[in-house]
């Protein structure tokens, strides 16, 4: 009886402390997943940004997207950066009479070139103050002290200072915490507003599976449920195939 009744106690406090066990651990796992998944998405969510700006550079040199991740960083090494410098500005007054930026950059750029090969001189400072002093259209015009000047610059230190080289400018397509995943790339270059307007568009993802796996199966199948359920999609992306959004992403 006596043998009988430790026995039983053991199994009692065996119970108990299983119990807890899993009472402590239905606390401590979602809470775990939780601050794991929110550090992780803070790496994604960063990366994703750096990929939509390389991707808005492509689409304003190029007219249209690629779902190929490796044109994408060729671009990024070999495209230069072209930034417009701009002194001086259009009055109302100039603009009302129906000279634009494109006509007045056109001016000038006309009467650089005269100017150029009259003065025989390629410094700047000179073939400004020339024209604006002495060129009729200029002067007519009133566009002294207008001056639009196309500079070149390397495409990763502009988009990217401090953050990637040409070196390791490839990073930008793999997922943080993925083991070398890349991001799902979807494109649809023929998109046609209903005014008839042919609007590239895009969308860049990264699954929950890409990020988390490694972490509580149960509770990644549960997130991934929820979030589908909500007809979300199941992890981070920015824009899209089906409209227009440009390219908000979902943590926004």
């Amino acid at each position: 009886m006596k043998a009988t009744t430790y026995i039983f106690r053991i199994l009692l406090v065996l119970s108990i402390i299983v119990l807890t066990y899993l009472c402590v651990n239905s606390i401590v796992v979602p809470i775990r997943f939780e601050n794991t998944r929110e550090v992780r998405e803070q790496a994604v969510t960063a990366n994703l940004i750096h990929l939509r700006t390389a991707y808005n550079e492509y689409k304003l040199e190029k007219g249209r997207y690629t779902n190929d991740l490796d044109s994408l960083v060729l671009f990024l090494r070999t495209a230069p950066k072209k930034e417009v410098l701009k002194e001086g500005a259009l009055t109302d007054k100039q603009l009302e009479s129906g000279l634009t930026e494109h006509k007045a950059a056109k001016m000038v750029e006309r009467a650089l070139l005269k100017a150029r090969v009259n003065l025989k001189t390629d410094n700047d400072s000179v073939l400004y103050d020339h024209i604006w002093k002495n060129d009729k259209e200029i002067v007519n015009n009133g566009l002294q002290g207008f001056r639009r000047d196309t500079i070149y610059k390397n495409m990763i230190e502009t988009l990217f200072k401090g953050e990637f080289t040409a070196d390791n400018i490839d990073q930008i397509t793999y997922i943080p915490y993925s083991n070398g995943q890349s991001y799902e790339v979807e494109t649809n270059n023929d998109y046609t507003t209903s005014q008839g307007i042919k609007v590239p568009i895009i969308a860049v993802r990264a699954h929950y599976r890409t990020y988390l796996s490694d972490l509580d199966k149960m509770e990644l199948v549960n997130l991934i449920d929820k979030e589908e359920k909500l007809e979300h999609y199941p992890g981070l992306m920015f824009g899209s195939v089906e409209q227009p959004n440009n390219n908000a992403g979902n943590w926004e």
